[in-house]
């Protein structure tokens, strides 16, 4: 059942004057989201009538923007919400009562879902263009990577985790009272021996270690190959079991040995692949536990390869994140650059008079593209050798100040990873990864209110 706003607390009013002031940031932002826009999007999630009364929204939306601003784990939030009277008094908690369980705020946030987020994100940027702290008259953009939370892949310790987590799900299946009789050879620690040899042998960095590895690698797969064969009858018996029952555990622990039984075969295919000789495989499974999350290169020689997702992030002169896209792969800047500037365009219902981004949004096309849509400077750098007219445009001082500018869309991207959680998403799949950085960016851009409004 819906809550949006909690028991008010006399208790506050003991305290000298002293402990009841919230310090300048925290004031700003709890008068900010005093707003039914913000809300708004919740309605949706919970019945208005209907349910146990859930976390007040006010106390909801607080929460999240201290986890997001101090980058905290929700128990380390709850324990410091509890510890500091500013923080309870900004959250609006009563003294008396108790501060949110963190599942209770990890059950919210998912059910939340990025919809929701998106809706609060364009809540603000809305209330910000009405009181005219976002103008939005310069834009830069560019993409960054947000990796996913999981360990660096290979394909023995994939093969190895999908053996293990597929023990694990037949075991919890029959604890259920499902296939009880069916025979099933749990193969986990085979597969963990021939990685632990893998781990050994890839000390000795030798010609001979590399064929060695290959080949405990062909057995981690023979090994994934017969409990996948086990696994098989396992989960017809499962099945024949759930007849009647469409839900409960059984049915969601059917449901989740079949996905992880799709992404161990398709773990076989990518090791067979390899072993052939093929080092580059398209659209490649790197995790079982965040399918979602691919192999990307940008170039960066500390980091060649990295694991998650790929994010547009779009600024503007005041610093604000005006837009912003998560999205799986790797896919081409170039198509996402006049998309965004429309999405722009519609929120703050002015054309931005200036755009720059990097080469890899620089094409003919775009340029042609942002100057129908109305954009009067135009700073896409493009790669390969310029024309002389060209190289002219780019060596103009106009050109060369916007170019400038561009580059502080990578201390904007730099600031927002080391403090907003920009680095590592700590939820799984796309649609995580799209709530974990639309929360990062709502409190980013609560943050910078209060820092241009001083």
């Amino acid at each position: 059942m819906l809550r949006v706003s909690g028991p008010q607390d006399a208790w506050w009013e003991v305290l000298p004057e002293q402990a009841r002031q919230l310090p300048v940031e925290l004031a700003e932002i709890d008068a900010y989201l005093d707003d039914e826009r913000f809300i708004a999007p919740w309605r949706a999630v919970f019945a208005e009538r209907l349910g146990r009364p859930s976390v007040p929204v006010e106390t909801l939306l607080r929460l999240l923007y201290l986890k997001h601003r101090y980058q905290l784990g929700y128990e380390t939030l709850c324990r410091e919400v509890a510890d500091s009277l500013s923080w309870r008094r900004f959250c609006r908690i009563p003294l008396a009562s108790p501060v949110p369980h963190p599942t209770t705020l990890v059950k919210l946030v998912r059910r939340s879902g990025p919809q929701i987020i998106e809706q609060l994100n364009a809540a603000l940027l809305g209330k910000l263009v009405e009181e005219k702290l976002l103008r939005c008259r310069k834009l830069r953009i560019d993409t960054t990577v947000i990796e996913a939370d999981i360990d660096h892949p290979t394909d023995a310790d994939l093969l190895e985790h999908g053996v293990r987590k597929l023990g694990r799900l037949v075991h919890r299946i029959k604890a259920v009272g499902a296939a009880g009789r069916t025979p099933f050879r749990d193969r986990s620690r085979s597969a963990g021996r021939r990685l632990k040899q893998i781990s050994r042998t890839l000390r000795r960095r030798t010609g001979r270690a590399l064929g060695e590895i290959d080949r405990l690698t062909g057995e981690v797969a023979a090994i994934a190959r017969a409990t996948l064969r086990d696994v098989a009858c396992v989960e017809r018996n499962a099945r024949r079991a759930l007849r009647g029952r469409p839900s409960g555990r059984l049915a969601h622990l059917v449901g989740e040995l079949a996905g992880t039984v799709t992404g161990t075969r398709r773990l076989l295919e990518q090791t067979a692949l390899r072993l052939a000789g093929i080092r580059t495989i398209p659209d490649r499974l790197v995790s079982l536990a965040d399918p979602d999350a691919r192999p990307i290169r940008k170039g960066k020689p500390q980091h060649p390869t990295q694991f998650g997702y790929t994010a547009l992030v779009a600024e503007d002169e005041n610093g604000f994140v005006v837009d912003h896209q998560v999205n799986r792969g790797n896919p081409a800047d170039a198509p996402q650059l006049v998309p965004s500037v429309e999405r722009v365009t519609a929120l703050t219902g002015r054309v931005p008079a200036t755009v720059v981004a990097d080469r890899g949004f620089g094409t003919a096309g775009n340029d042609r593209a942002l100057a129908e849509l109305g954009v009067r400077r135009i700073g896409l750098q493009r790669t390969g050798t310029p024309g002389k007219a060209r190289r002219e445009y780019e060596r103009s001082r106009p050109f060369r100040r916007m170019r400038n500018w561009r580059v502080g869309i990578e201390a904007r991207i730099s600031h927002l990873k080391r403090t907003f959680g920009f680095r590592r998403t700590r939820l799984r799949r796309l649609a995580g990864a799209q709530t974990w950085t639309g929360l990062g960016i709502f409190a980013y851009n609560l943050h910078r209110m209060t820092v241009l409004s001083r």
